[in-house]
This record gives structure tokens, C-alpha cells and sequence, in this order.
């Protein structure tokens, strides 16, 4: 069977038993990817209008204004 290789060098990663810093191959790799993450470099894509049907709408503003 074929190790996975690592997102940030492409290299194989030893399986977690062997290799701590799995899925990567290496500390420096975790270290990288850490970095781009707090660099956002990565992103997470918002979410389409049609995936938020259900969510409650937003709230009107002349709600409770009866008083």
C-alpha cells in the first residue's frame, strides 16, 4: 500500500504511529501549512443564499416598535 503524500511538498508521510506531524511528512511542513493558515492564505468559501434556506431571516426592524 502507498503512503499519502504530503499537501506541502508532495513527499510520502509515514503513517501517524511513525510520524507525528501526519498528514504531513515533516514538522516544517506542519509548520508551513500552520502558517498559511494564519496568514489566510486559505480560505473557506461562503455559502450560497440557496444554502441558507434554513436559516431564520433576519429580523425586521419595525418589529416591537409598538410599544
Amino acid at each position: 500500500m502507498s503512503r499519502p503524500l504530503c499537501s506541502i511538498c508532495q513527499k510520502p508521510a509515514a503513517p501517524r504511529a511513525e510520524n507525528p506531524s501526519f498528514p504531513f511528512c515533516s514538522r516544517r511542513c506542519r509548520a508551513v501549512d500552520l502558517g498559511r493558515w494564519l496568514g489566510e492564505e486559505y480560505r473557506v468559501p461562503e455559502r450560497q443564499s440557496d444554502e441558507r434556506e434554513d436559516e431564520l431571516p433576519p429580523e425586521h426592524s419595525d418589529r416591537g416598535s409598538d410599544a
